[in-house]
């Protein structure tokens, strides 16, 4: 069985689970060019000067100056970054970096479900200012740098959830706790959309009825819990069928189909396309 690609960070920096790199360095001799592949860590990508093409889960989004890309572990992308660019790439694991209270992994979980952000010079200034000091702190090494690596990078990611923000978004408390709710979803679907594709099983780990679920879903994205679990299930299976070479057969097992054929109807069904139509036209 192929599973899809992960690109693992080799250098022996990244044994603790967090590097940040220069990205001018990195293209200083060459373009940067990456096939699909998918991480096992978070890539946050700050991009001062920036042009080239990033494809992240099937969408693809503007190489721009003053840009953010965010990606969560399991999430495949294509990227070419053109010789000149600027900015730092940062990457870490959730042995580095897991906060544990509520507000600061709310802040991680919304940035790392907003995989693009364009901003202004001036925000992005902010984020340059923060990750210069990160930067500075992983080059020294001095005493307790782990530490304060960390809060930069708590920090770091409260200042992009802020600057981030839509000017539609509204701020009340009631609204607050259903975009809290929606990542916590969201952060679900992604770990358990194998084994979990019923609504009630996620309304009982979040300790909610299926109509308050329902409700926050409704809300917040305008679309069912059960729209977003399908969808979640239809991008597993689009990551699959043009990140691996493996057999509709197979890829149906492997996200917890027991029927193939149900798999291939679900699959095109939602999709407009059947598996291996997808696959040919796309890949």
């Amino acid at each position: 069985m192929n599973e899809i690609s992960i690109r693992q960070i080799k250098e022996p920096d990244f044994s603790a689970g967090f590097s940040i790199r220069n990205v001018g360095t990195l293209l200083s001799d060459k373009d940067l060019v990456q096939e699909l592949h998918r991480h096992s860590f978070f890539f946050a990508l700050f991009l001062e000067k920036g042009h080239g093409e990033h494809h992240i889960d099937f969408t693809n989004y503007p190489v721009n100056d003053y840009s953010v890309f965010f990606m969560r572990p399991g999430q495949v992308h294509q990227l070419t970054l053109k010789q000149g660019c600027k900015g730092y790439l940062v990457q870490f694991n959730h042995d580095f970096y897991a906060p544990k209270g509520a507000p600061v992994n709310f802040v991680l979980r919304k940035v790392s479900n907003k995989n693009h952000c364009p901003l202004s010079v001036e925000k992005f200034g902010k984020l340059l200012s923060q990750l210069s000091l990160i930067d500075e702190e992983y080059s020294q090494k001095q005493d307790h740098y782990k530490e304060v690596i960390k809060a930069g990078l708590e920090i770091l990611f409260i200042e992009l959830a802020r600057q981030s923000r839509e000017p539609k978004e509204i701020t009340n408390e009631g609204n607050m706790y259903s975009q809290n709710q929606l990542e916590e979803l969201l952060e679900l679907l992604q770990n358990h959309i194998v084994t979990h594709k019923q609504v009630i099983q996620y309304a009982e780990m979040m300790h909610l009825t299926t109509f308050q679920l329902n409700k926050i879903t409704k809300e917040t994205v305008g679309k069912t819990c059960s729209q977003l679990i399908n969808e979640q299930i239809v991008l597993e299976a689009k990551r699959h069928l043009l990140a691996t070479g493996n057999q509709v057969n197979q890829i149906a097992f492997d996200l917890g189909f027991e029927d193939p054929s149900y798999f291939a109807r679900f699959f095109k069904k939602h999709s407009n396309y059947s598996p291996e139509a997808f696959r040919k036209n796309f890949k």
